[in-house]
């Protein structure tokens, strides 16, 4: 599945247009301490969260994570959003809970 799939599937707001949607996701990871995020993720997971800083596009760069997931109708910041397209790092949002957003994801077996 595709970041532009997931998208579609569960409804989520694109807030990085087509930045990254071709991306392969593989597994979801939920979390806000960016250290643990940066030791636990492997490439092509997503990552659903409430920070909605630029290190968030860092961290993700970094692993190489398919894609940010807001949860908690929180919206990105400008120059978050700005180096997200930059860097190629999609992020979406959701007005669900982490939780409810990840049992969702997991009811598409991921």
């Amino acid at each position: 599945m595709t970041v532009r799939e997931l998208a579609e599937k569960l409804g989520l707001k694109i807030f990085t247009k087509e930045a990254g949607l071709d991306k392969a996701v593989n597994s979801v990871y939920i979390g806000d301490l960016l250290s643990s995020v940066m030791s636990s993720t492997d490439k092509g997971d997503v990552w659903i969260t409430i920070h909605t800083h630029i290190n968030t596009v860092a961290v993700a760069a970094l692993n190489e994570l398919s894609c940010i997931i807001l949860a908690e109708s929180l919206e990105p910041e400008k120059n978050t959003l700005e180096k997200a397209m930059e860097v190629d790092v999609p992020i979406l949002g959701t007005d669900l809970s982490a939780y409810k957003i990840a049992c969702r994801m997991h009811d598409l077996e991921l």
